[in-house]
């Protein structure tokens, strides 16, 4: 995430403020800059930029109302609903109080996954635009009448149980079935993976080298997740797998690996927009060190090599904290292929030219 200041009084704002802590300048999220800006009041209903061109903004219905956004829209939009809460679909059931703070985290959560895609280029549409390949997000509760909601990924419609957004449940969760990190952004980043594999690889030039790294995707998926569930994973799953689920199937790989390499690019742009450097006392040691050029797109190459300096000084700093290591995962041979593939995947300007992309992509990178 990079950061962010305010346009009034150059206090360090952060991505979902409202307000500036210094001088109470109200704040917005500008989708189009991709920018936070400070906003003053203007006629029938607008907002003013400060401190730029002074453009006017609307705030989404959700920010103006229902205090579970803070993004703004051109004046000019005719849309009521910014670009990210035009993709939900489903929100949970305000009868209950305890669901506005849901689904609060839960549009927290999808904001910053939107804004981690659109500085990959990724900017998905709404289902109400385009029902064949568009996206939407429906946040459902487990009920007598529905069952139990299955979060989960079906032809561009992403569906999560808000039970994910409740601290406690998902950390009960978590223990229970052994996953050293479960997030509600992670689950996100997982589902918004297969999404993206319908995209980008389904029926692509892609697909061979994905199979060659991932696996046949046509094995049966409903019996390879119950053989998952009933057996677990193989003994040496870390050998060749980013964590325990991504064995079930090549589809959960291939989207626990996406989810990762999503990952990867917040905390390596949050490190760059900070200015965080490791400069340890002897040459011998992991050094982190700012990018000279940071608006050129990191190669995979330099992402990795960036990437274990920071979970070393990240999980040491958790240990002096007494808490469990902020990156608990290893990355095998393997997986680091995977990840390039996926890197590679989404860089590719046009995705239907004739490109000869089964021979070596997962093992050399030749787009950089």
């Amino acid at each position: 995430m990079q950061t962010f200041h305010c346009d009034h009084c150059g206090q360090l704002v952060f991505f979902e403020n409202v307000l500036c802590e210094n001088c109470a300048q109200a704040l917005g999220y500008l989708a189009d800059l991709h920018t936070m800006s400070a906003l003053a009041p203007a006629t029938g209903g607008l907002w003013r930029r400060l401190g730029a061109d002074g453009s006017l903004y609307r705030m989404c219905r959700n920010y103006a109302e229902e205090n579970v956004c803070n993004w703004m829209l051109p004046a000019h939009d005719p849309n009521d609903l910014c670009a990210s809460c035009r993709l939900t679909e489903i929100i949970p059931s305000l009868g209950f109080p305890q669901n506005r703070t849901y689904w609060y985290r839960l549009e927290q959560a999808k904001r910053r996954l939107l804004h981690t895609l659109s500085t990959l280029g990724l900017v998905p549409v709404s289902k109400t635009v385009d029902s064949r390949q568009g996206l939407a997000f429906r946040f459902l509760a487990d009920s007598v009448q529905t069952g139990k909601v299955i979060t989960g990924h079906d032809s561009g419609v992403i569906t999560l149980n808000i039970a994910e957004a409740d601290d406690v449940q998902r950390e009960y969760t978590r223990a229970r079935l052994g996953e050293p990190y479960r997030t509600l952004l992670g689950h996100f980043r997982h589902e918004i993976g297969h999404y993206y594999w319908d995209r980008l690889v389904a029926g692509s030039v892609w697909l061979d080298a994905f199979r060659r790294l991932f696996g046949d995707e046509r094995a049966n998926y409903d019996t390879s997740l119950q053989r998952h569930y009933d057996l677990g994973p193989p003994a040496n799953w870390s050998k060749s797998f980013v964590s325990a689920y991504a064995s079930s199937h090549p589809w959960e790989d291939w989207a626990e690996t996406w989810a990762q390499y999503l990952l990867m690019v917040d905390a390596l742009d949050t490190v760059q927009a900070c200015g965080l450097e490791l400069v340890p006392m002897r040459p011998d040691e992991p050094s982190l060190a700012r990018i000279a050029h940071p608006g050129q797109r990191a190669s995979f190459d330099q992402m990795l090599e960036r990437w274990f300096p920071l979970c070393y000084v990240l999980n040491n700093l958790h240990g002096s904290l007494g808490m469990p290591d902020g990156y608990p995962l290893s990355l095998s041979a393997p997986v680091v292929d995977k990840l390039r593939f996926v890197h590679q995947v989404y860089r590719v300007p046009d995705r239907s030219a004739a490109l000869d992309a089964t021979a070596k992509v997962a093992l050399q990178e030749q787009s950089d």
